[in-house]
């Protein structure tokens, strides 16, 4: 499977083979479910009870070593992705499962080509539509990104990293120095440190592996009460001090130090 193919990401990646078919990594199943099993027990327990056969509802792959040993990962079918999901029986399980069947319900919508309807206004919905999927993938794929430059080697453990006690809100940092959230951002901005995709700001590539922040990601439901995921970047406390070191080269001390220098 090529996991640059991505098809949908919106809340799990769901990607496309070279075959056509639409698979999904059990490992990364395994993480937003919020399953409280290890994932080689876990997925050993779902292919047993339920009769999930090799080659036809999921595949084991070699993925990457830990400790120098390899490990064995698995490819699902989107159909048997979805059937865990329901029988995982949980808030998470479900909003899974109706995600994966709106990307099978939006696939099929873009099987058709724009160019292809004759009708002028279908043929522009439909365009628009394209255009829109296209915009959802690249976005998500940069956020993607962002997240394993930032948790990597320990990609499968980013649910308690991203929630470390370790990582504090740029509001708060800004606060140090006087100054609010939006306007500590656009500095960071201007020196050339991050920029913004969507509501998120994300670092540029240069300062990305430097271990500054982490994504913390959050479920809601939109106005259509459909399940949606958002990134918010935090900041660790190296990416403090990081802060501190650029703020200080541009003449802006912190609120304590001035209140030191102004006391002697």
């Amino acid at each position: 499977m090529n996991k640059s193919n991505v098809i949908a990401n919106e809340m799990i990646p769901v990607y496309q083979t070279e075959t056509g078919e639409k698979v999904v990594d059990a490992r990364e199943l395994h993480g937003i479910l919020m399953v409280g099993k290890d994932f080689a027990t876990w997925i050993k327990n779902r292919i047993e009870k339920y009769g999930f056969v090799e080659g036809e509802d999921f595949s084991p792959v070699l993925g990457k070593s830990v400790g120098g040993r390899p490990r064995t990962d698995y490819i699902l079918t989107l159909d048997t992705a979805k059937e865990i999901a329901m029988v995982q029986h949980n808030e998470m399980g479900r909003a899974v499962r109706k995600y994966f069947i709106e990307v099978e319900k939006r696939f099929k919508q873009l099987q058709v080509p724009s160019y292809m309807i004759d009708d002028p206004i279908k043929r522009a919905e439909r365009w628009i539509l394209e255009q829109k999927h296209k915009q959802q993938i690249e976005t998500k794929n940069l956020m993607l990104e962002q997240q394993l430059a930032e948790n990597a080697p320990k990609v499968t453990y980013y649910d308690q990293i991203l929630q470390s006690d370790s990582v504090i809100n740029i509001s708060q940092i800004a606060k140090d120095y006087g100054l609010s959230g939006k306007k500590l951002n656009q500095i960071l901005h201007q020196e050339g440190i991050q920029y913004k995709l969507g509501d998120q700001w994300l670092l540029y590539s240069k300062h990305q592996d430097k271990g500054y922040t982490k994504s913390h990601t959050t479920n809601y439901r939109d106005s259509k009460d459909e399940m949606q995921t958002k990134l918010h970047t935090k900041w660790t406390q190296k990416g403090r001090l990081f802060i501190h070191t650029v703020l200080a080269k541009s003449g802006i001390k912190a609120l304590i130090d001035r209140d030191i220098k102004q006391a002697n």
